[in-house]
Parts: C-alpha cells; structure tokens; sequence
C-alpha cells in the first residue's frame, strides 16, 4: 500500500528560498501549499511534469494573519517559515509578528516548523569561526531581532512544537532576488560588465547556494526521528577565503577573465541612509564585509556524512544564466522569476475553503 505524500506548508513561496525549498520538496514527492498575499495567474501556469503527482495548493492569504495562517497548516508535516519584508524594509514591524502567527500553527498542529537562519544574530564576540552555541550578542537592529526569533522558537518547543534552524552565509542561486549578488555584484537582465564587490580586499566571505540549501533542509526532514526538538544546524556553503573565488567564477562563467572590479561604494551610500531605508538597512550588515565571518558546519557534516554542494562555478554559471546575464543565454534561459519548476496551478484556494 502506498504511502500517502507528506505536507508541507510554505509561507514566502514567492522569495528565493522558500521557492527553492519548494522545488526540492516537490521533487521528493511532497505535497505542497504554499500561502501567498497575491495567487498566480493560471494562464501562466507551466505545462504539467511527469514527476510532479500533484499540483501545489496556491491559498491566497496573509502570513501577517494568524486565521489565514492557522487554516492553511492544518494537518501539515512541516512549515518552511521562509517569508520576510521585500528589501530589508519593516523588519521591527513585521518579522516577528509573522514568526508568532507560525509558531502559533506549529503548536496547534504539533508541528516542526523550519527557518532558515542568518549570522546576523551573532556579534564580533565570536566571531570569525561560530558553532551552533556560540552565544548570540547582535550588534545591529536585524541581529536583535534575529536572535529573539530563535528564543521564541525554542520556547515553542515546551508548547508542542518543533524547530529546525538552519543557518547560512549569504544567499545566491537562480531563485535569491533579494541578496549581494543579484542586487550588488551583478545586474539582472544585462550582461556583466562590471562586477561591485563589497567586501575588504583579502577578506573571507561565506556564501550559500541556495538549491544546496534547500536540499539540505530536505535531507535533514528526512531524518526527521533522529532530529531534537529544537534543532539547530550550520551551513558551510562556499568559503571565499581571500575574496577572490566568487569574482573568478563570474568572470570564468561569463567567458572574461578580464571583468574589472570595482569597490562598493560604501563611503557614497552613508549620507543617503537619513532618507533612505534600504541603504540604512544595507549599511547596518557591511560589518560583515570587513572582517572574515563563517558558520562551522562540522555538526551538520557529522549528521549527514556531507554537506550538498554544488561547484561554485557550476552554481555561478547557472544563477548567471537564470538571470539572463549571459550573452548565450539571453533569450532562452528560464527566468528567476518564472516559477518554471512549479506544477500547475489548479485554481484559487482560499482560507476556508
């Protein structure tokens, strides 16, 4: 007798993550909802899959609305709490009450819910090389509020709730629309001619491919009965020991070992951060551009024997491409914002229904 498919509730479908997260669940044969403020028009909807048995469950609804939220996970296996504000914009105002709307459902369905941490929450006490103990002192407004997101979720944890905390460097792949490479290193949608780093010449940088991430969240769910109640794991991601490895595969992805480089310009961003929020919000986290900071992933390692891991010219070539940034693939390549992988839509599923 067959199995019937788990459930998993996706809140932020629509962002990087939670996209990738979803295309991973998808292929493992997971059944999907994924909660959106806006559904997708169905005449959009790519053609059906051979592998994909069921379509997702677009509901439209509010992670903001804890009734929207408590509705759509009824009954799930897992909730990928993988949505957060658009531009690092209302971060105080938003964040938490989302997260206490999921840890809300995840109680009520004695659940695991799972969030994909960040190193902001950790300050310079212990820094550069942090384990999963290594006691969180933010020094910023996003760390804060980082690190209370953690200790409401193990709270959660005395309520009958469960909790998987992955943490990452820095977001990239052919889903990440918001992060330094789509927003800073490159430009979407045109070749690459200049590449803007920010970071401090030889100075170690963390980053994580997001299908890698993705897969390693799945593969930790699959071991869902050897998993704590409150689990927490490192990701390792790729190191860029001098700085210097994620400018090469640009250049060795675009065909151009000559691609110049120019600094960010940290010093003409400063005064406009009075008027504007986006760059206040960038310039809080260029701490982390200035000195090495990386996430130890030796515990992860030891659960799973390894860490997925893509080569990081292969995941550069292929993000590259995703965002038509390559001459060759200009107009054929899949659009990071197509939603290309996804089944599709069956019609609108709103709360209540």
């Amino acid at each position: 007798m067959a199995t019937a498919p788990k459930t998993a509730l996706i809140l932020g479908a629509n962002g990087g993550i939670g996209r990738a997260v979803m295309n991973e669940l998808i292929g493992q044969g997971w059944h999907i909802r994924a909660l959106v403020r806006a559904l997708p028009d169905i005449s959009a909807a790519p053609p059906v899959s051979p592998q994909h048995a069921r379509p997702i469950d677009w509901i439209e609804g509010d992670a903001l609305n804890k009734h929207d939220v408590l509705r759509a996970a009824e009954n799930v296996d897992v909730i990928i709490h993988a949505v957060n504000p658009p531009g690092y914009r209302n971060w105080s105002t938003y964040v938490l009450p989302m997260l206490d709307n999921s840890i809300a459902a995840a109680i009520a369905n004695r659940t695991r819910i799972v969030l994909p941490g960040t190193v902001y929450n950790y300050g310079p006490d212990v820094f550069p090389d942090i384990d999963e103990n290594a006691p969180q002192n933010p020094k910023t407004r996003k760390g804060t509020i980082r690190a209370i997101m953690e200790r409401r979720l193990e709270n959660a944890c005395t309520k009958g709730a469960r909790v998987l905390i992955l943490r990452a460097g820095d977001f990239f792949g052919p889903t990440a629309k918001n992060n330094w490479f789509s927003q800073g290193l490159i430009k979407p949608g045109k070749p690459v001619k200049t590449i803007i780093y920010p970071g401090a010449k030889n100075t170690g940088h963390q980053w994580a491919y997001l299908p890698d991430v993705a897969e390693t969240i799945c593969r930790l769910l699959a071991c869902e009965n050897q998993l704590d109640n409150f689990a927490r794991f490192h990701f390792g991601g790729h190191w860029d020991a001098s700085g210097t490895d994620m400018i090469n595969a640009i250049r060795t992805a675009c065909n151009n070992p000559a691609l110049p480089v120019r600094r960010f310009p940290w010093w003409l961003i400063k005064p406009a951060t009075l008027f504007v929020p986006f760059l206040r919000e960038i310039d809080e986290m260029k701490y982390l551009w200035r000195q090495p900071v990386r996430l130890n992933n030796s515990r992860l390692r030891t659960f799973l024997g390894e860490e997925p891991h893509t080569p990081l010219e292969q995941a550069v070539k292929t993000t590259l491409a995703a965002f038509n940034c390559l001459p060759k693939y200009m107009h054929t390549a899949k659009s990071a914002n197509s939603g290309d992988t996804y089944p599709p839509f069956p019609g609108p599923v709103r709360p209540g229904q």
